[in-house]
């Protein structure tokens, strides 16, 4: 789903950048701070700037922060291969290996965080925490009007956004914005399940962050949020290791402005 816009202009230069050869493609990252490694994924048709300018600023000064762009978004090129939540899983741990990361958290926003429960199942030994802000693991996981949404989209509802003119800024090869978008689409309007059972399986603790009007299914987030933590506590001073935070308020592109609010969960979540 797209997602907010945010300038990124208090978003300091990176202290290194660059592509990592993986899976018969270049991916993009960028990496701010030193301490223990995060991942951030961003929404579709996002830039790492216009998804993560101003919670990198706060979780660097204490995190090493990894930043991806995802096959074909921002500075990773178009690629005529497949785009598929499991393909995009195994290009992070192939990042993750070209920069000698063990193991590390991982944050995704809407469809950066489909791709982030898929990375949780396919390479459990390489995730230490996940979060997931504002996503869903299946189809089932968004609203019907959500799910209309996906299936009535065209590249021309994209024409003169915000998006086009950071994709612009960045892309190394400005004429696939087209066929980027129909790719992108294509995959937005197939339906997706990364299983039930698998996501109960997790044993990382999740945090799940959500608006209280962003699109997704609720009851299937309270079901979600239930597999993983217990659908009853019997102990009310123990608290769960995975947490779920809803925002009163907030829809899917104002909840990522929400910058002090969604890094201090993270903050106490991942720390």
């Amino acid at each position: 789903m797209n997602t907010a816009q945010h300038s990124g202009m208090h978003l300091e230069k990176p202290i290194s950048s660059g592509y990592a050869s993986v899976n018969d493609t270049q991916v993009y990252y960028q990496i701010y701070g030193e301490g223990r490694p995060i991942i951030l994924l961003h929404g579709a048709f996002m830039t790492i700037e216009t998804n993560w300018g101003e919670l990198i600023s706060e979780l660097s000064k204490t995190r090493k922060v990894i930043a991806l762009e995802l096959q074909g978004h921002g500075r990773t090129p178009f690629s005529d291969r497949p785009l598929s939540r499991a393909t995009l899983a195994s290009d992070i741990e192939g990042v993750m290996d070209y920069l000698n990361i063990d193991r590390a958290d991982v944050a995704g926003y809407s469809f950066g965080g489909s791709v982030a429960y898929q990375f949780a199942v396919q390479y459990p030994e390489r995730l230490r925490k996940l979060a997931i802000i504002s996503s869903a693991y299946k189809t089932e996981g968004w609203a019907p009007e959500t799910n209309a949404a996906f299936k009535a989209m065209k590249p021309e509802f994209f024409s003169n956004t915000p998006m086009q003119t950071a994709y612009k800024a960045v892309a190394p090869d400005k004429t696939k914005w087209i066929p980027f978008l129909e790719k992108m689409i294509a995959l937005a309007g197939e339906p997706y399940n990364t299983g039930d059972e698998n996501i109960a399986n997790i044993t990382s603790p999740i945090l799940l962050i959500a608006g209280d009007n962003d699109g997704l299914n609720k009851i299937e987030l309270i079901k979600t949020y239930e597999s993983i933590a217990g659908a009853t506590n019997p102990d009310p001073g123990v608290m769960p290791e995975s947490q779920l935070a809803i925002l009163p308020g907030q829809g899917h592109v104002s909840l990522m402005y929400q910058t002090q609010t969604i890094f201090s969960y993270l903050d106490s979540f991942l720390g």
